[in-house]
């Protein structure tokens, strides 16, 4: 199944490391011109010099205003990814207040922030568009020590089915997909404790965490015309885990 984006402008949030910076990648190899933005100038240069055809743009997307401004000199997108997330675990009743809004402003609102600015622009246009929300398995389970993080990716499960209840009659299609762990730089602070993952991984029938590819792959579907009757998905990423 061949998936071509060819003439199409991409956006893609958390784009200087793990996921964000392959789905960057990928969709450059697939046509789109690609607007990468991260936090990290220095994760940008890298991956300027990597892909010189991207284009990067420096941006905290915990200030919230600061984002929106950013945003407008971006030009026009139809595919939106927001894959920027952050974890910090820790047992619920010793979480501290900034570990909770840290997590709470980039994993839920920056979601929100980058999804409106993105969807009026794409609802002014009137040539639809498609949005990928970056969820996680997580959404959909209790996790020790991941009370903050499961919250805020159960409220991205959320907010992507309104989002597309709202949005799917200016044909904006938005979807989410739910990886289990992948061993990116986060996943790995998470996950590299055998006493930790090994239950999990008895807990997957395929036996094994997820490859970063099948991530990138589920959303290159998602954002593709191969998905257009694909609409308020929240897609399980997670060979399994969730059916035990």
């Amino acid at each position: 199944m061949e998936i071509q984006f060819v003439g199409k402008r991409a956006l893609v949030t958390g784009a200087g490391k793990g996921i964000g910076r392959e789905v960057a990648k990928r969709l450059v190899e697939l046509g789109a011109d690609t607007v990468a933005l991260s936090r990290t100038q220095s994760d940008l240069d890298s991956l300027k010099a990597e892909v010189p055809a991207i284009t990067t743009v420096q941006c905290d997307l915990q200030d919230w205003d600061r984002t929106r401004e950013i945003l407008q000199t971006v030009g026009d997108i139809d595919l939106l990814v927001n894959n920027a997330g952050v974890s910090r675990i820790d047992k619920f009743l010793d979480v501290k207040k900034e570990d909770l809004d840290w997590m709470i402003d980039i994993n839920y609102k920056a979601v929100f922030n980058v999804g409106q600015v993105i969807a009026k622009s794409m609802v002014e246009r009137k040539k639809g568009g498609a949005i990928v929300n970056i969820s996680s398995a997580a959404s959909l389970q209790g996790l020790d020590d991941h009370a903050v993080y499961c919250s805020t990716k159960a409220a991205v499960d959320k907010l992507t089915h309104v989002m597309a209840l709202e949005l799917g009659q200016y044909k904006i299609r938005v979807n989410a997909v739910n990886p289990t762990v992948v061993l990116t730089e986060m996943g790995k602070m998470a996950w590299s404790d055998p006493v930790k993952a090994d239950p999990m991984l008895a807990r997957i029938p395929i036996g094994r965490f997820v490859e970063m590819s099948e991530v990138v792959d589920s959303i290159m579907f998602l954002l593709s015309d191969k998905a257009t009757m694909i609409h308020g998905v929240t897609l399980p990423v997670e060979g399994g885990l969730l059916t035990t």
